[in-house]
């Protein structure tokens, strides 16, 4: 295998199992021999690829939990169609994703914000780039549905747009739980509900 390859495959998996422990025991509580120790690497095949455990964790944000978040949540909801259906479509889908999984990445991201607030500003930015990213393109989605007269005029872009963040992250906390699939369902239909409630009166055909 090409030498470059070798150590990109080296890097993915020593990022997913990273991501596997500080979900499992929390970044401070994980350490790089802990690491090590799941891989059967040494101290210096880890810091021949990473700076330091918060570049570890850095890196992981970015090529794990970004590109994921972009996959399952932003790139659905492009488009110039009814963005209520894209966003429920795309609810749906990222929830029966999480029923089978576990680590799937929404109470990931939603756990690393709470472990990390006021505690690393670095790391902190990071994660805050992806839920900002995130918000964005919701906000646009839905402001652009309002333009094309999917939804009401006199609804709050913005607000549908942190309301709909902090319910995806709450479901997702729930559904770690038991009966996932149940609360999705519910879940599911009071969004549709609350949806019906922002369209606009004559939908486009």
């Amino acid at each position: 295998m090409d030498k470059t390859l070798k150590r990109m495959a080296t890097m993915q998996k020593m990022q997913v199992t990273g991501l596997e422990l500080f979900y499992a025991q929390g970044y401070y509580n994980t350490s790089v021999d802990d690491i090590l120790k799941k891989l059967n690497l040494s101290k210096g095949a880890f810091y021949y690829h990473f700076e330091s455990k918060e570049d570890f964790f850095i890196q992981i944000i970015q090529n794990l939990l970004a590109r994921k978040v972009y996959s399952c949540l932003i790139e659905p909801i492009e488009g110039h169609k009814n963005p209520l259906n894209l966003i429920s479509n795309c609810f749906e889908d990222a929830l029966e994703t999480a029923v089978h999984n576990e680590m799937d990445f929404g109470c990931i991201l939603s756990n690393f914000l709470t472990e990390f607030q006021g505690k690393n500003d670095t790391i902190m930015r990071h994660l805050n780039d992806i839920v900002s990213l995130w918000e964005v393109n919701l906000v646009s989605a839905l402001q652009k549905g309002k333009f094309n007269g999917y939804l009401d005029r006199h609804v709050d872009c913005e607000a549908v747009a942190t309301y709909l963040m902090s319910s995806y992250f709450g479901i997702r906390t729930l559904m770690v739980g038991v009966a996932p699939s149940a609360k999705k369902y519910r879940f599911m239909g009071q969004l549709r509900q609350y949806f019906r409630s922002l369209e606009a009166k004559n939908i486009p055909v």
